[in-house]
């Protein structure tokens, strides 16, 4: 039986084998049909027909009709001098020779616009030729081409795709014609991707120049030259802005280094990663802010590690943007961490980060705070520019500003900017934040608004003056952003007066720089928070002459050494400036003050010198001064005028306030700084520090102690942001 059942099965195996073999070779001799008969088609396809080719065999018309094109484009191709590379380079073209003989160009793709304009140039003037036909009829035919460039004597196409269709089979055929193209396009498509022609293009765009006052002090001593007519006040500066008086090109290449290699460029000369192709561009560095130090007074070893990612591109010519990401974790120095712990958000955060945000309890007196800056930037003309973001600014021509700094942590914005004749003029919206635990409302914090405007005139080609108005008002019975601040062109104190004057709180307040000679600027700054004509002039020290003024003076190539900058400042802040009856209206954001670091009711000198010689650079400061702090002992909880935060309706007293009155404190820092940039695109530094600090107040409290503080600080720092320590 198994014997039988073995033999059918084989039986049954054979005979479906010979049905297989048999089927395949009827599809064979099917298929040999078909591609004879396409063969016997092709003899009634022809090529266009250049005038050179007539007396070409017919089956020599497809070979002729590439080198008279090549030829052609040949001659009347001129190749850029200043193409950026001239090897290994290619144009894509995709055009049609018509029924008329006409060459109809669809498309160009070129690595360089110059390039791909003198491309076009030369395909312009193509002579009409013979059409193509289709069985003797005129027809049309589609090339891809790729060709070399520069065009030489024994160049060649490389084609992609070619293809013809008769009239009467054109239009149901249109489909698998453009499914030709489109399938030809794909293979293409990512190989002709233009991404490597970054050719310093951050430099010539309206990207923003990250705050810092190390890289800014050379930007103004272009800027403030007598005759020029810019404006220094409203940073951060744009690439752009500063190039028409700074050469950033020739900056840069003065410190490039010789490196040959792939990572020698990136760590000493170049962005990380470098796009840009026709109308775009954008860069990308990785970045760190890793310091090592010791506080001799605590006798601690502090420390920061901050690992970040630097953004920051164009597209096209009207729009940039740019974003920053970073992560750190932190001990600082014992006064420093008492200055972050002071200003504790509500929610069980340790603390605020001064100038970078809320802190996570890292443990071990260790703070971790992320911050995360971010701009979309729009020119819709050449006078203007739309920018929306999360960042800081800083509104002055001195050290500190009295107006508006970058003290503050980052918040959202939407800035209006127009430049135009001799002005300047600069609106802010803006988000801010109270976050202490006695104003959170429903477990989250309390939201209030500022709007800010700021004009600047350059009266003569020495004289600038500025004037500037904010207002802040509270989110309050869902008010959200007041409609009545939109206004770009209004003054704010007519407003608040209508909306109530617990309603909002409005400064305003005048600049003014004055150029000396080439090298010496002048400069001021007068805040009015509130002012009483017959408290001042009767001289009673009335709480309600809230103000704040600054003078300075930077002497750029001082001593006839160029690049060393000097200046002077003197800034002098009465009680109560910048606090207000309700508490949630001063002028901060997030525990942090949105002008001075100091806040109010003291007064400073500063002297600063600053050198620079290629990469290497120095810093000197020294900061003298005399702040008032609250007593806040021995059963007195009176507000005495620093402290912005708290409510003016519990001031010591009516008239008769003094400056630096209260827990009285003499302050002394002292700041030595030397670096080398090791790389002037990512702005990549190491640098040593050496910081001493003192102040003596007649009452230690929790807010301020009597001690003297020496603290030595090295570190590799990416500088996009500036630290302020001399608080």
């Amino acid at each position: 039986m198994a014997f039988l059942f073995l033999g059918r099965l084989l039986k049954k195996v054979y005979l479906r084998l010979t049905y297989i073999i048999m089927k395949s070779l009827y599809i064979l001799a099917f298929l040999f049909f078909c591609s004879t008969s396409l063969v016997a088609q092709s003899d009634i396809e022809k090529f266009p027909v250049f005038n050179e080719c007539k007396d070409s065999a017919a089956n020599d018309l497809e070979d002729c009709f590439y080198e008279q094109l090549y030829k052609k484009l040949k001659d009347n191709y001129k190749h850029p001098l200043e193409s950026s590379d001239t090897s290994d380079r290619s144009v894509t073209l995709r055009f049609e020779v018509d029924r008329n003989g006409t060459f109809v160009l669809v498309r160009a793709d070129a690595f360089e616009a110059n390039v791909k304009n003198e491309m076009l140039k030369s395909f312009e003037q193509l002579p009409q030729i013979e059409p193509p036909t289709f069985n003797a009829v005129p027809t049309y035919m589609q090339f891809i081409l790729s060709i070399p460039v520069p065009m030489n004597e024994s160049g060649s196409f490389k084609i992609y795709s070619n293809s013809q269709v008769d009239d009467v089979t054109k239009e149901s055929n249109n489909n698998t014609a453009v499914d030709s193209l489109a399938f030809a396009k794909a293979n293409e498509e990512y190989n002709a991707i233009i991404s490597d022609q970054y050719d310093r293009n951050q430099l010539k765009s309206d990207a923003i120049i990250p705050l810092s006052y190390q890289r800014y002090h050379r930007y103004e001593a272009a800027m403030n030259r007598i005759g020029n007519n810019a404006h220094t006040a409203v940073k951060p500066y744009t690439f752009n802005y500063v190039d028409q008086y700074f050469d950033l090109e020739a900056e840069r290449e003065s410190m490039l280094l010789d490196k040959q290699t792939w990572l020698g460029r990136k760590w000493s000369n170049e962005h990380f990663f470098e796009v840009a192709g026709e109308n775009y561009w954008f860069v990308v560095d990785p970045g760190v802010d890793l310091q090592l130090g010791r506080d001799s007074r605590e006798e601690i070893t502090t420390y920061n590690n901050t690992r970040l990612v630097n953004v920051s591109g164009g597209i096209g010519s009207q729009i940039t943007f740019g974003a920053s990401v970073q992560e750190s974790q932190a001990r600082f120095p014992g006064y420093f961490a008492r200055e972050v712990t002071s200003r504790a958000p509500d929610g069980g955060n340790p603390g605020i980060v001064p100038g970078r945000g809320i802190a996570e309890d890292g443990g071990e007196n260790i703070f971790d705070y992320p911050v995360a800056t971010g701009y979309v930037n729009y020119k819709p003309s050449k006078y203007f520019d739309l920018q929306l973001g999360h960042g800081q600014h800083f509104i002055g021509d001195g050290y500190r500003s009295l107006v508006l700094s970058d003290n503050s942590q980052p918040f959202p914005y939407f800035k209006l900017n127009a430049k135009f004749w001799k002005l300047d003029y600069t609106v802010l919206y803006t988000s801010l934040r109270d976050v202490r635990p006695e104003v959170t409302a429903d477990d989250s914090f309390r939201t209030k608004y500022m709007t800010h405007h700021y004009l600047s005139y350059n009266v003569t080609k020495r004289l600038n003056l500025g004037f500037f108005e904010s207002v802040l008002w509270q989110d309050d019975n869902q008010r959200g952003f007041d409609f009545n601040y939109l206004n770009p062109v209004i003054f704010y104190q007519s407003i608040e007066l209508q909306t109530g004057s617990r309603g909002g709180n409005a400064l305003l307040g005048f600049t003014a720089k004055y150029k000396f000679t080439d090298f010496i600027t002048g400069y001021g700054q007068l805040t009015i928070d509130e002012f009483s004509g017959a408290s001042v002039a009767s001289g009673d020290g009335s709480y309600q002459n809230k103000s704040a003024y600054q003078l300075g003076v930077k002497w750029q190539n001082a001593f006839k050494v160029p690049n060393l900058m000097m200046q002077m400042e003197y800034n002098r802040v009465r009680p109560y400036t910048y606090s207000h009856n309700s508490v949630v209206l001063n002028y901060g954001n997030s525990n942090q003050a949105l002008a001075h670091p100091w806040g109010a009711n003291f007064y400073e000198a500063i002297l600063i010198g600053r050198y620079t010689k290629d990469r290497w650079y120095g810093i000197a400061k020294a900061i003298y001064g005399e702040r008032g702090y609250d007593v806040l002992s021995n059963g007195d909880n009176a507000f005495y005028g620093g402290d912005i935060y708290r409510s003016e309706d519990n001031r010591i007293s009516d008239n008769g306030n003094e400056l630096a009155q209260g827990n009285t404190s003499n302050f002394f820092y002292g700041h030595l700084e030397a670096g080398y940039v090791i790389n002037p695109a990512s702005r990549l530094k190491v640098f040593g520090q050496l910081i001493y600090r003192s102040q003596n107040p007649q009452f230690n409290n929790a807010v301020v102690q009597g001690e003297s503080t020496m603290w030595l600080n090295v570190g590799l720092r990416t500088d996009i942001m500036n630290w302020s320590f001399d608080r």
